[in-house]
């Protein structure tokens, strides 16, 4: 999710799951730190659980004194990230023991596929973080899940080992340094779809962009889910700063994943808007 957020919260401390629903910051102590990788991707786990959360939800997460930002859900009690901007490099130097406020989960979470079925996952750079409890939980239901798992390096690439504990992992980096030397494309365009009942992706808009112009030529784009990033001020549906040309949707409310066959004649892959409003092209 972006790092562009600027509601605060009154950080009010209430154990209760109604707080999250009526927009309340609630106390969060950080009880594990983990870096991911050495080029400043890193999981904080939380003294405490997103209550009733699903693979593709959110957090609205609130730096004390900075600012409050979405982070997509990483684990029932914790989100992974990369610093992009100040309200990450400032909650990338919080320690164990320092708290932040949480709200949340929010948004519409991906669709699980059905036991028996065949889940493709497609993840890009950081959109690694809210498909990995996806392809857990598809395990756990008895789907047969196969990843795609792509990063610049060998260096920028998170949660392998997370994700072959759930199925077929093909790995592919822009460099060549782990796995096939590429894109995530290029393994996609190999893949027969008719055998994937589901198709997941998450990752940077233009990686997501090329995914989409594949499962179009090879007539999947309706089995497939993508989860989105844009804007987000209030993260509750109220403010509008995330809605979509041309579908109108908030991409906090009615996303961030969204049906891909809902996307196709919309803005993405074209541009986003800045905190001002801006259009800012892709």
């Amino acid at each position: 999710m972006s790092d562009v957020s600027n509601n605060k919260g009154n950080g009010k401390e209430n154990n209760s799951c109604q707080c999250f629903s009526r927009g309340f910051p609630v106390n969060a102590k950080i009880i594990e730190t983990i870096d991911e990788t050495n080029t400043r991707k890193r999981t904080l786990l939380f003294d405490r659980s997103f209550e009733n959360m699903s693979p593709g939800n959110f957090c609205m997460l609130w730096i004390r004194g900075v600012d409050e930002i979405p982070l997509g859900c990483s684990y029932e009690n914790g989100v992974t990230f990369q610093t992009v901007g100040s309200a990450t490099n400032a909650l990338f130097e919080l320690k164990v023991g320092d708290s932040v406020g949480l709200r949340g989960p929010f948004g519409n979470p991906f669709t699980l596929p059905k036991s028996g079925e065949k889940a493709l996952i497609i993840a890009g750079g950081i959109g690694a973080a809210p498909l990995a409890p996806l392809a857990e939980k598809s395990k756990e239901i008895g789907a047969d899940v196969t990843i795609i798992l792509g990063a610049r390096s060998e260096a920028d690439m998170i949660f392998e080992e997370r994700f072959s504990k759930t199925g077929n992992v093909l790995l592919t980096t822009d460099d060549g340094t782990k796995g096939r030397k590429g894109f995530v494309t290029d393994v996609l365009a190999e893949q027969d779809l008719t055998k994937f009942d589901k198709i997941y992706v998450c990752g940077p808009e233009m990686m997501m962009k090329f995914v989409m112009k594949i499962l179009i030529e090879k007539d999947a784009l309706s089995k497939a889910e993508f989860s989105m990033e844009r804007y987000f001020k209030c993260g509750i549906g109220v403010c509008g700063a995330c809605c979509m040309d041309t579908l109108g949707v908030r991409v906090c409310k009615d996303g961030p994943v969204f049906k891909a066959e809902m996307l196709v004649d919309s803005e993405f892959g074209k541009y986003h808007r800045d905190a001002s409003g801006k259009r800012i092209p892709y």
